[in-house]
């Protein structure tokens, strides 16, 4: 097991003789030394290039104390918020303040600042003036083009221009970080590097490269929401690695470009980077405030894959990590498990062999590698497209071997199972081995929603997929003798969801006799589809009408009817159907939400609802029915 960690005070960069780091990261996050944290990576492999790097961890943006610990590197600074969005991290979807943040030591909240990457950079250009600045990680990489801005009900310029850091990088980063190191130390001026792909810069509109394709600008979109929606088709459509183009957005007086997406590493790139030596836990100064919370569900767990062609609108990975799956080798994943076993204080099961989508082990059709993803296409909803090829047999064949090494109790699977893909290979093995060894008694899926018109603003398959998988899981379930359940995740109030929509959800759960725990609020992360669709009303592949629900009342509502079953839901469900017309649900009857205990229920009240006029949510509702 290795014990040398990347120095994160001024105390370890003296120890390893360095007078000057080459370069300096700056992260929202506590230090954590896993694959699973970007900063864990990325300082991992500076350092294994030969250069000395220094963590600053959560800077104290109200002084210049913990920014100067370290002085000026040689090169550059880099700065990230961490592993998500500094204002996901500070507030719920309901806009409150967190109380917690699993990515601080002791998880207390309040260790960063909103929006941190700006905040950090402006810090740093106050205390250093001129000194080279790179960007990279989700915030940054998300906030890359003018993006609505759920917390300040606006739309904000690049964080590129926001922050004034010299470039972006944008995605996974490992490509991007190792050419601007070379070339940083090989005497480029950080100013003029403008053709690194997985990047972006800004500059004076008459240096904009040709042949690029240009959504509307920033003081556009921020004024028009069709020109928002149009914008956001253009980035989505143009990210491919196989087809993409140079995107450019102008900003006022200057043009922000956004060179082709970089290149996906190969099985041999992602082996090395998982071979690096990550000591697998937090830093040592955590741990009299108890450690880090964010590690312990993946201390165990392996990482096989990146990227997603499940390509959901509400999720960022489309963005980010891109559609297209690339995997590291069995014999690599195998290596990482048998190092796992090995560590102190594991009891023998690793927690999860996955990543975006655990069950994806190669691209969903042959021609991807060739030819891209299809453009403004989902490969599995609102149905499997019929070149999709599902297989799970190399999945399959790299468990079974976790499952004999040595010291290894059970292998369980946490992260996404994608149930639509998991149902379109006929060999049924991997779903009877899933079932039977790789389930801890509960199995995570995430049908997200039961209507047609709210799954198809979802980028999600219909409600039949999850018909077809609960049914079989349950099947298999009981000819082993085991007792295991399905837990879905569920979303309300996104996009296309009137409150007919959300009862039809209660409905369901009603029918199927599932009674979530937790369920989520739709949350306008920044550059997804669904937060255009959110802030515009518009679908911005049909220029549609969307319905979306964003008074706190509304969202209240269609969340309550999810748990319409807890007590101190009764009056906001009550509320709800009384709203939408629907006294027939009303009453002490089995097919009854919920009973009405202040008043008699009007015993016409069904039947006048049903002679009343469509209301405007329902009218939303066929509309789209027929546009559909």
């Amino acid at each position: 097991m290795y014990d040398k960690f990347i120095p994160l005070t001024k105390k370890e960069m003296d120890e390893q003789g360095i007078v000057q780091f080459d370069f300096i990261y700056i992260t929202g996050d506590a230090y954590v030394d896993h694959p699973s944290f970007g900063a864990a990576i990325v300082t991992r492999l500076i350092e294994a290039m030969g250069f000395t790097v220094g963590i600053i961890s959560q800077p104290d943006w109200r002084t210049d104390r913990d920014f100067r610990k370290f002085g000026v590197p040689k090169y550059a600074f880099l700065v990230t918020s961490g592993n998500i969005d500094s204002m996901v991290a500070h507030y719920t979807a309901a806009k409150r303040k967190r109380s917690d943040d699993a990515y601080t030591a002791g998880g207390k909240a309040g260790k960063r600042p909103d929006r941190a990457v700006i905040v950090y950079c402006q810090k740093l250009r106050e205390y250093f003036d001129d000194v080279p600045i790179a960007i990279g990680g989700l915030e940054a990489s998300l906030r890359r083009f003018a993006h609505y801005d759920y917390w300040d009900d606006a739309v904000r310029p690049s964080v590129l221009a926001d922050s004034g850091a010299d470039l972006l990088m944008y995605g996974m980063g490992e490509h991007q970080i190792q050419e601007l190191c070379r070339r940083l130390a090989a005497g480029e001026n950080i100013r003029e590097i403008h053709d690194i792909r997985g990047t972006c810069y800004m500059t004076e509109p008459v240096n904009t490269p040709l042949g690029a394709v240009q959504c509307p600008s920033f003081e556009q979109v921020r004024d028009n929401k069709k020109e928002y929606a149009k914008a956001t088709k253009i980035q989505y459509d143009w990210q491919d690695e196989v087809y993409g183009r140079t995107i450019i957005q102008r900003h006022g007086n200057m043009m922000l470009v956004q060179n082709l997406p970089a290149k996906s590493l190969t099985t041999k790139e992602l082996d090395y980077i998982y071979s690096l030596p990550y000591t697998r836990r937090y830093h040592p100064t955590y741990e009299s405030e108890g450690g880090v919370p964010g590690i312990e569900e993946v201390r165990f767990s392996i990482t096989h894959n990146r990227g997603c062609f499940g390509y959901c609108n509400f999720c960022s990975i489309a963005l980010h990590q891109g559609r297209r799956v690339t995997v590291r080798s069995e014999e690599s994943v195998l290596t990482e498990a048998e190092r796992i076993t090995k560590m102190p204080d594991f009891k023998g099961y690793i927690h999860d062999v996955g990543g975006p989508t655990a069950n994806f082990r190669h691209t969903s059709c042959e021609k991807q590698l060739k030819n891209g993803l299809c453009m403004g296409k989902k490969c599995l909803a609102p149905t499997p497209c019929p070149a999709l090829k599902a297989d799970h047999k190399e999945y399959l064949a790299m468990l079974r071997k976790i499952r004999k090494i040595k010291g290894i109790k059970r292998v369980f699977i946490r992260s996404g199972i994608r149930y639509d893909y998991l149902m379109a290979d006929k060999d049924d093995e991997f779903m009877r081995e899933l079932i039977k060894y790789h389930v801890s008694g509960q199995l995570k899926v995430a049908p997200e929603h039961c209507s047609a018109v709210v799954l198809d603003k979802m980028g999600k398959p219909h409600i039949e997929a999850y018909k077809s998988f609960q049914k079989r899981f349950y099947e298999i379930t009981k000819s082993i003798d085991k007792e295991q359940y399905l837990v879905p995740y569920l979303m309300s109030s996104h996009p296309g969801s009137t409150l007919n929509e959300a009862i039809d959800l209660a409905l369901f759960l009603r029918d199927n006799k599932i009674r979530p725990e937790q369920v989520q609020d739709f949350y306008p992360t920044p550059g997804t589809i669904s937060t255009c669709m959110f802030y515009t009303e518009l679908d911005p592949y049909t220029m549609e009408k969307i319905y979306v629900p964003k008074t706190a009342e509304e969202k209240s509502m269609q969340r309550a009817l999810l748990q319409y079953f807890k007590p101190q839901n009764k009056e906001t469900v009550l509320a709800a159907l009384k709203k939408a017309k629907r006294f027939d649900l009303i009453g002490s009857s089995p097919k009854c939400l919920v009973e009405d205990n202040t008043k008699k229920n009007n015993k016409g009240g069904e039947r006048n609802w049903q002679k009343k006029k469509s209301s405007p949510q329902k009218k939303v509702q066929k509309n789209h029915r027929k546009k559909g």
